[in-house]
């Protein structure tokens, strides 16, 4: 099983990591006030409870679901499945479904495009998109392969 590996702009990890880290904050900021203030000085007891658990529940699932983006956020090629996995979220498709696999040289981005006419961008470092294709066209010779570059955009003749 060959594994690619999800690109993330700089900015958006930065984002993951400052969200992995406030989440720890709001985890060790409602430990505190349990001990600090818990239930005792409260008029009902259900609300403080509440407010604790869901501040538990909030924070440990946002932990969960950045810390899932970064280490489980890849493409995979093995045997006759195409996978995707970002964070939680998983998908699985069948090789012998795709249609065509298209690189765009002007925006830079994979496409693979499926029977029903669905279809996925990879995100992945451009040095792999030929192994990325290679590993398709193994699995699936059928598949059409084509290369959008940047000197022959019809677009841009008719500007």
């Amino acid at each position: 099983m060959k594994t690619y590996k999800y690109k993330f702009t700089k900015l958006i990890t930065a984002f993951i990591w400052i969200g992995v880290a406030l989440s720890v904050v709001a985890f060790g900021l409602n430990t505190y006030f349990v001990f600090a203030d818990g239930i005792a000085t409260a008029a009902n007891a259900f609300y403080p409870i509440l407010r604790y658990v869901l501040m538990y529940f909030v924070s440990i699932a946002a932990f969960v679901i950045l810390i899932s983006l970064v280490f489980s956020s890849y493409y995979s090629i093995s045997g006759t499945k195409f996978k995707t996995s970002f964070g939680i979220i998983k998908s699985s498709y069948d090789i012998e479904k795709i249609e065509s696999v298209v690189l765009d040289r002007k925006t830079k981005k994979l496409s693979v495009y499926f029977e029903d006419k669905n279809f996925v961008v990879i995100v992945v470092k451009e040095e792999w998109y030929e192994d990325f294709i290679e590993e398709l066209l193994k699995a699936n010779g059928k598949i059409e392969y084509t290369i959008n570059s940047k000197e022959n955009d019809i677009d841009e003749e008719k500007k």
